[in-house]
């Protein structure tokens, strides 16, 4: 009997189910019946015993190996008792982010690239605020990410952000929006701000051009702060369409554009933005805007600073801080000039943050 049992628990020749063994019925009348009985009733047992053994091995494909846990791999929380260095995970957490919208003065975002870019490059965020709860929309600009227009065409501040006052047309009042803009798509943002006063809740300038009344997007980089080492002047290539005597578009020297731009960045987003990144129209850097405090200076806005920007500088961006305050500035630590690409998490925060900020009318 002992063998009998040794070749049903060996490892290397387990019984099928087909020839499976089964114990011999104890003999009537035989003097050992009530011992052939209890060994039939233990055979059987064992029997049972190998079996569920053998289906617990079939499955252990689909649990953690128990020698992982030798090599410093963690088991499922099943398999052992929770520790006291275990990190407790509050199943509120992700009710509390995807409601994050319900406590916006705004569910409406609208996010304006800068000069160059595309919606292409808001990518993570929109996911990130889609998942929040918010209503999403990037804007392609004229002659950019996948408007066929033609930068060299674009001779008007207006004519570039036509896809931007578009949609701004079509939200019905009292509906409102939340803008963001990126790089000179503060200075497209600050004149739809102008124009659609009473359907914009708030506006976000994230390392933007922030312009004065009466300046244009190519003057936020004053003398004064910048310098002959700055890297944005040496990267610019202007084009001239036609023989103009005056350049139709400006873009990147390719070589430096990780350094002026994406320096913080992952390398696969570099290579994504350096596929789709275009030339921008040069007319409406030029252009001077006209701001009124009755229309633009009626709406909240925030500033988000990127403190290892190479584009637009700490010193560029604090100069716009101090000649337009804005209601607030939020920092953005170790953040290149593409925080959308550099730091998104830390964007998005902040962007929630903002959103949540009633107005002064609400407030009062």
């Amino acid at each position: 009997m002992g063998s009998r049992f040794s070749c049903m628990l060996s490892n290397d020749k387990k019984p099928s189910r087909k020839n499976s063994w089964k114990a011999p019925k104890p003999m009537k009348g035989s003097s050992n019946s009530s011992n052939a009985n209890r060994i039939f009733k233990l055979e059987e047992e064992v029997l049972q015993l190998c079996q569920q053994q053998m289906r617990l091995e079939r499955s252990s494909s689909m649990r953690q190996p128990i020698q992982a846990s030798k090599q410093g791999l963690s088991r499922s929380a099943s398999a052992r008792s929770r520790q006291s260095n275990d990190p407790i995970v509050q199943p509120l957490q992700l009710l509390k982010k995807q409601e994050a919208a319900l406590y916006a003065e705004t569910k409406n975002i609208v996010l304006v690239h800068g000069g160059g870019f595309g919606a292409w490059c808001w990518y993570k965020l929109v996911a990130s605020l889609e998942e929040a709860g918010f209503s999403v929309h990037a804007i392609d600009l004229a002659g950019s990410g996948i408007d066929s227009t033609d930068p060299n065409d674009i001779s008007t501040l207006e004519l570039y952000v036509k896809p931007l006052i578009t949609y701004m047309e079509k939200i019905p009042e009292p509906e409102k929006v939340m803008l963001v803009g990126h790089d000179f798509g503060g200075a497209c943002i600050s004149y739809v701000m102008e124009r659609f006063p009473q359907k914009i809740a708030k506006s976000v300038f994230v390392s933007a051009t922030m312009i004065c009344n009466g300046q244009s997007a190519s003057e936020v980089f004053s003398p004064e702060v910048v310098t002959t080492d700055d890297l944005l002047s040496k990267s610019q290539v202007f084009v001239y369409k036609n023989g103009n005597t005056t350049p139709t578009a400006m873009e990147f020297k390719r070589d430096v554009l990780k350094d002026l731009l994406f320096n913080q960045s992952p390398a696969k987003d570099v290579a994504l933005a350096c596929l789709s990144i275009r030339p921008m129209p040069f007319a409406p850097i030029l252009e001077k805007v006209s701001l009124t405090p009755e229309k633009y200076g009626s709406i909240a806005r925030y500033y988000i600073e990127t403190t290892d920007d190479h584009a637009l500088t700490a010193a560029v961006q604090q100069n716009m801080i101090k000649l337009n305050p804005p209601n607030k500035v939020f920092r953005l630590k170790g953040s290149d000039h593409s925080p959308f690409l550099s730091k998104p998490q830390g964007l998005f925060k902040i962007l929630l943050e903002i959103s949540q900020i009633k107005s002064a009318t609400q407030t009062t």
